[in-house]
């Protein structure tokens, strides 16, 4: 799914989120506001990971989104 859509229906996929990556608090997933770039911040910093995991980790997720 294309990342204009998915910050524009961000509250509709926090759901989605939390069950994709658990660990995240509801401040954190609503820090990101649907941006890619935050949400990756998010996750590198939350799972200790490097950025290009954590890209292709969010890249995997918004693919998923498109079934």
């Amino acid at each position: 799914m294309n990342w204009d859509i998915i910050e524009g229906k961000w509250s509709q996929l926090t759901g989605k989120v939390k069950e994709t990556w658990g660990d995240l608090t509801d401040d954190e997933i609503t820090q990101a506001e649907g941006k890619k770039d935050k949400l990756v911040g998010v996750i590198q910093a939350k799972y200790g990971i490097a950025k290009e995991e954590a890209e292709k980790r969010v890249d995997e997720f918004s693919a998923a989104l498109e079934d």
